[in-house]
Order: C-alpha cells, then structure tokens, then sequence
C-alpha cells in the first residue's frame, strides 16, 4: 500500500495546532509555548499523591488534573505531556492496558480536549508502565526486544490515543522504525494532519531517571534498557537516531536527558534546523535544582538553566517546574 511517497513531505502534522505553529518561530527568550509541563494521571479519578522524590509534583486522578491544570492554563500554559500510571489494571507481557478503554489516558483526552480546548496534549507512548516485565518493548522468548512486534504494539498505543483525542503521539521507547510503524498506522486512519507525532529521538541511557521510574513504577523486571537507549558518550548515535526518525516522518524531535546533553541539544538543531526540537529536564535534574538552595536562588538558577537551553537550541522545555515558570514569566508568584 502506498500510504504516501516520502513521510517527511508530510507537514501539516507538525504546524495544525496554534502552539505548534508558534514552535515554528525560534528565538531566546522563554515564552508559555516554550514549556510543556509533564502529568502523570492515575486511574482513580478523585486521587491525588505527592511525589516524595519530586518536590511539588503529584500524581493526579482526572478530577484533580483538572483543577490544577485550570489555575496553569489561566497562567498560560499551552502544552501538556501526559503519562499513564495503572495500580489495579493488569499488567502483561504485551501491555495490554497500555490502550483499553479503562486505560486512564484515554478516558481523559476527550475531558480534556472539552474542558481546555487550546491546551495542546501530548501524550508519552511507551509499554514500561503496562508490561510485567517492565521493557519498553516486547520481549522474544530468550529475553531480547522483539523489534518487529514492538513497533507494531507500539503503533497501536499511538493510534489509540490518536483517536481518542492526543494532538502529539510522544513515542519514547527508542525502537527502531517505530515512528514509520506510527506514522502509517495514522494515515492508514486519516489522522497525519490531525496529530503530530514527537519524537523521543535522542533518548540517552541516563542514571539521571531514578525519581521518574519510582513514580511511575516502570523499572524493568530484569536486566536493564542500555541495549536500546542510546549510550551517555556517543554523539554519533544520537545524529543517526535523529536522522533516522527525520526519515520516517517525526514531526518534531527531542533530546532527553536536558542540562548533561546541550551539545546534543546544538548537533541536533543544526543538523536538522527545520525541526522543532525539544528537551526534557528530567526528574533527576528537577530534583537537583530544587533541593539546590532557598526559593530565590532555585529561580536563579533555574531560568539561567532554562535560557541556557533555549540558546542550545530547545525550542521546547519539558520540565516539572512549569508552574512556577509560569508564576515567574506571568508576574503572578
């Protein structure tokens, strides 16, 4: 089937959206559509759990993601990244929960899509939080990553939020082809120009996402993910990774983590300049900085680091620290 000729002819995924369209236009300076604040939503829709490891950041039930994201919106925020969190849904070897109608990402897209009708929404889209194993990927019968069956599920998570209302599909389980698999799985539903697909394209195998995988309970079982997530020293693997995604038709891509990668972060905008391009602060660099002095010398440090980021070559920050970002560029802390 000829779904198109070449995928990354396919523009208008990238720029539907009026956020997306404003990522379009780079400069320095630290706007609401430069951040995108990260959510971890829970299956019970009334509850809300402070992080112990993340200083000021919960894990919320729909009917308190709500409430907080209306106090956020009306300080501007314009993007959210979402991640799905099961405690009573079943976890399997081929992540079944991952896009059932009881999955509690997909229950929310259309409340959200209602209830904030220009806040963008992304949602991350990977197996670990779903599978028993705890792998981003399936797994073959001698422990490997299962390539071709991976990308298939994967695609088909992808597919599931699309349509049940995600604007991005956030794939971050670094499988090989996996953006092709998602790209086509879109077009196949007549979805390419309705939902952008956001690459997690230079994903590094850092020790810097402890407090993460504690919250969203998606260490792996056994063994560990270094045999697809791209080693700490090799810049050369992220220029290819990028590349490949570019290929395949990703819409926007990202460097992950942020503050350790900033030559990444360069490499990347300058060899595909025409790209959004994100980065991620990571749980470990948020919990660095917010236990790294007094309140003041925290939003010192922390838009010294953000401005720095943006000089890199970030045209988006994902970062915890979206509320008092926003507080701090309104004037309303």
């Amino acid at each position: 089937m000829n779904l198109f000729s070449s995928p990354e002819h396919i523009l208008q995924g990238g720029y539907f959206h009026s956020t997306l369209r404003k990522l379009q236009e780079p400069n320095t300076s630290i706007e609401p559509h430069n951040i995108m604040y990260p959510v971890f939503l829970l299956e019970n829709d009334n509850a809300l759990q402070p992080v112990s490891s993340l200083p000021n950041v919960n894990r919320y039930g729909i009917n308190q993601l709500m409430l907080a994201l209306k106090d956020l919106v009306a300080k501007g925020l314009k993007s959210i990244l979402i991640f799905g969190i099961v405690e009573t849904l079943e976890k399997d070897a081929i992540g079944s929960s991952a896009d059932t109608p009881e999955n509690p990402v997909i229950k929310a897209l259309p409340r959200l899509r209602e209830a904030f009708p220009d806040l963008l929404l992304a949602c991350d889209v990977c197996l670990c939080p779903y599978t028993s194993h705890g792998h981003c990927g399936l797994l073959s019968a001698n422990g490997a990553i299962d390539h071709g069956a991976s990308t298939k599920r994967i695609a088909e998570v992808a597919l599931a939020y699309a349509k049940a209302g995600a604007h991005i599909v956030a794939p971050s389980d670094m499988m090989d082809n996996r953006i092709k698999a998602i790209k086509e799985a879109l077009v196949s539903h007549k979805l390419e120009n309705q939902v952008s697909v956001l690459s997690y394209s230079c994903k590094f195998a850092s020790s810097m996402y402890g407090p993460f995988r504690d919250t969203m309970k998606s260490s792996p079982m056994a063994s560990d993910r270094k045999c697809y997530q791209l080693p700490p020293g090799s810049a050369g693997l992220a220029a290819r990774a990028a590349a490949r995604d570019v290929a395949e038709g990703a819409d926007c891509l990202m460097v992950k983590p942020g503050l350790p990668y900033l030559d990444i972060v360069r490499r990347t905008k300058d060899q595909f300049p025409n790209h959004p391009l994100f980065i991620y602060q990571v749980s470990g660099e948020y919990a660095m900085i917010a236990r790294g002095g007094d309140s003041a010398e925290v939003q010192t440090t922390l838009m010294e680091i953000l401005t720095c980021m943006r000089r890199a070559g970030a045209d988006c920050i994902i970062t915890y620290f979206a509320p008092l970002i926003l507080s701090i560029i309104s004037g309303k802390h």
